[in-house]
């Protein structure tokens, strides 16, 4: 019921009378409560999205969520693109204003300009969403190049990826060699097969460290540089320069300490050759001694001296005995025979000590040789090398990847909807008849304008 007049007169009996209408809806037009009751359900549904990411956000611990730039996120092309969407926003009143006017070509023209705003502000999203694709950011696997840590999980994955692509161009590399009809691998493709071989190589010294030395931080520190070489993540505000330079100097520190470690192992090895090669010659002198014992016994045994006598014409021969010699002999032997076996098994032992001390000192050398690669990596080896696309270690990146995409993609699907809606209302007759069409229009553009304010500051500033 609504008050629809009053009347102020009087009647014969002087008394004022209250005359009442009876509507039958709410006061609004069903369009606009029909419009109302779709959006009061999608400010609930932004409503969770936004929630949620606040949650987990700041919830996360301290250094632990991604900053902007380590997603590929530009503050200026964020805040350019909501000044765009803003003014898309005054361009849809000032086409509803001039539609009550009946300026219809007005109306056209500033809702025409508002679908091209719309269409900026897709456009825009579009280039972000390709930056993070070539970067390997995906919302999920299998495409998405992201691990959370840096582990054995990690450590995996990088060398698989880089095993991959090796082992593709060292079988085309073979494959020509065979045939040579085939074509040769380009100067490029000879560089790319080298840092691979390189890279490997410090993979596997990585991995040996992972595995079997028993400092826990010290196996948690090579995981992370190895990391941190592939795509590093610096939370400090300093530049591209500075923090390279940082990364190269942690580098440095570790290629003299491997150094170091790798001189050390060597004079180690020196030591043992040495005493290898004294082994090996008392065990020559020995084997010598032996032989000439053995001969000397093997004389003894044939007779020394013989007395012949006849009797009915047969000759009896009498042998000389020396079984005493022959016995001295034989401790000889035996006293030899035991060093020899003692030399021998003295060789065996540093032999056994030297195949680890080799195979250290393979990795370590692995390890040095990837230097050269990886101080020159400016921005890390996927930004330096971009064709190698390796694993990257970001800390909540599959989180904040999942969270990013679905808030800007629904974001997105609205504006979509939006300018579809616009491009279907351009050729109508915009005059006053119609502009309750760009009032409810208008009025879900005004909300995807307004999420949009809420989406920008928490992916973009924080």
């Amino acid at each position: 019921m609504s008050d629809h007049s009053h009347d102020h007169g009087h009647d014969d009996h002087g008394h004022g009378h209250l005359k009442l209408q009876y509507q039958r809806s709410l006061p609004i037009p069903n369009g606009k409560l029909c419009l109302w009751l779709f959006l009061s359900t999608e400010i609930m549904f932004f409503a969770g999205l936004i929630g949620a990411y606040i949650v987990l956000r700041f919830g996360a611990p301290s250094g632990s969520w991604p900053l902007p730039h380590d997603v590929h996120l530009v503050e200026w092309i964020g805040a350019m693109n909501t000044f765009v969407l803003i003014c898309s926003s005054v361009t849809i009143v000032l086409a509803y204003e001039a539609s009550k006017s009946n300026a219809v070509s007005v109306a056209r023209g500033w809702l025409f300009l508002t679908l091209i705003l719309g269409s900026v502000f897709l456009g825009v999203k579009m280039v972000e969403y390709r930056s993070k694709f070539a970067h390997g950011i995906y919302p999920a696997a299998p495409r998405s190049l992201l691990h959370e840590k840096a582990d054995v999980y990690y450590l995996q994955d990088v060398r698989l990826k880089l095993a991959a692509q090796f082992d593709t161009l060292k079988s085309k590399q073979s494959a020509s060699e065979t045939d040579e009809k085939l074509p040769k691998l380009t100067d490029e493709e000879t560089k790319r097969l080298d840092t691979l071989t390189k890279l490997l190589d410090y993979v596997k010294w990585t991995e040996t460290i992972a595995a079997v030395d028993p400092d826990t931080l010290r196996r948690h520190v090579a995981m992370e540089r190895l990391a941190m070489s592939i795509y590093p993540i610096d939370h400090s505000h300093e530049s591209a320069e500075k923090k390279h330079e940082k990364i190269v100097g942690i580098l440095k520190d570790e290629y003299a300490e491997v150094e170091g470690k790798k001189n050390a192992v060597n004079i180690h090895k020196t030591d043992l050759a040495k005493a290898r090669a004294v082994a090996a010659e008392k065990h020559v002198k020995l084997e010598a001694d032996i032989k000439a014992l053995n001969e000397k016994k093997a004389n003894l045994a044939k007779p020394a001296g013989t007395t012949s006598t006849e009797a009915g014409g047969t000759t009896f021969v009498a042998v000389q005995d020396q079984p005493a010699e022959a016995q001295q002999i034989d401790s000889q032997i035996a006293a030899a025979t035991t060093e020899l076996n003692k030399a021998k098994d003295e060789m065996a032992k540093i032999d056994a000590d030297l195949v680890p001390l080799d195979a250290e000192v393979k990795l370590m050398d692995g390890r040095l040789n990837a230097q050269e690669v990886l101080v020159n990596a400016h921005g890390g080896l996927n930004e330096h090398e971009k064709w190698l696309r390796l694993p990257m270690m970001i800390p909540s990146g599959n989180m904040w990847a999942s969270t990013y995409f679905l808030m800007t993609g629904f974001h997105a699907i609205h504006v979509l909807v939006g300018l579809i809606a616009f491009a279907l209302i351009l050729p109508k007759q915009l005059d006053s008849r119609k502009s309750h069409i760009l009032e409810n229009v208008g009025l879900y553009w005004h909300f995807v304008d307004l999420v949009w304010i809420f989406l920008f500051p928490l992916l973009y500033l924080f």
